[in-house]
């Protein structure tokens, strides 16, 4: 069987805090590019949200003196399934406490097991559109804004870590999430998962640090609706003088199109289209990548470039700042 025991508990994935030594620029990269929605802020904190996202925030920015994962959370589907997961959080030896945290209730908060910041959450506040950004339709959570790419909503988070495999393990057998596809290196080694907690194809991607180093950040997605608007996405960042890492391409783990960039601070961060690839199987299957079959690139646009693999937030040297 294929899909863990205790897949449903984790509903999706709720928010990211990044920190940026540069909080007055990224909270206007992310308003005037992204097209985010400030909601809240405080002394060293900016709340926002993509025009989709139901929830009072889903991108904590805060003030550090380093860029860097602040923690990533996720919402569970009931109380019930937030004290089970709780319960075999704790039984796995993770050390973690309750925490007060702004714009939804109580949270368990944790490490993994390569050192990242998490927590685990189920009550939460939705956002209530003042009359502004009010939409037309019901069902949607605001009004379009149209600025900049329009970003709809959070999508997944990409981790480094220096023990892919042990995190997938923690992924799956604790939080119970379920893997839909894996990369294997040269040697046979697990090189890369992608988990989900529901339909989407993926809620988190672990990759492997060639630094060696535990807890980095890789980047953070918002999806937009078509691969036209992640091209217009690019054409943003040009204009507005931000250097495109790589992109737009189309990924062969999980098809997604996609550019990537970095916000101010320092923090890798991309745009994709994904909507049309659901996991819908109960019994999936993981896809399993070997390091040959991915070296002959199915999917398409430029090679990778080094950053790509290497690059990631804190920076490895010890400086507050490092490019890419």
């Amino acid at each position: 069987m294929t899909r863990p025991i205790h897949f449903g508990d984790i509903a999706h994935l709720g928010h990211v805090e990044i920190l940026t030594p540069s909080l007055d620029e990224s909270t206007r990269f992310f308003i005037d590019l992204f097209g985010m929605t400030e909601t809240a802020r405080s002394a060293q904190s900016v709340y926002l949200k993509g025009w989709d996202d139901y929830e009072i925030y889903t991108l904590k920015l805060t003030a550090s003196v380093q860029a860097g994962i602040g923690h990533l959370a996720f919402r569970t589907s009931s109380k019930d399934a937030l004290e089970n997961v709780v319960a075999r959080i704790q039984a796995s030896g993770a050390i973690g406490a309750w925490i007060g945290e702004d714009g939804h209730g109580d949270a368990f908060r944790f490490s993994s097991p390569d050192g990242h910041p998490m927590e685990v959450y189920h009550e939460t506040r939705w956002f209530e559109a003042p009359p502004e950004l009010k939409p037309s339709l019901q069902n949607q959570s605001q009004r379009i804004p149209g600025r900049g790419a329009n970003v709809r909503r959070i999508d997944h988070l990409n981790l480094f870590a220096s023990d892919v495999a042990g995190m997938r393990a923690f992924l799956t057998d604790v939080l119970g999430l379920r893997m839909t596809e894996q990369t294997l290196d040269a040697d046979g080694l697990e090189s890369g998962c992608w988990v989900t907690s529901n339909n989407k194809s993926y809620d988190l991607a672990v990759t492997r640090d060639p630094s060696g180093a535990r807890g980095r950040f890789h980047h953070v997605t918002y999806a937009v609706d078509s691969r036209d608007e992640v091209i217009r996405a690019a054409d943003l960042f040009r204009d507005n003088g931000v250097a495109i890492e790589m992109g737009p391409y189309k990924h062969t783990v999980q098809q997604s199109f996609f550019v990537y960039v970095y916000e101010p601070g320092g923090n890798r961060v991309e745009v994709v289209n994904t909507a049309a690839r659901l996991v819908l199987a109960p019994d999936w299957k993981p896809i399993v990548w070997t390091h040959a079959e991915t070296q002959k690139r199915p999917g398409w646009g430029m090679p990778m470039v080094d950053s790509f693999w290497n690059y990631g937030t804190p920076p490895v040297s010890g400086r507050t700042r490092e490019e890419p």
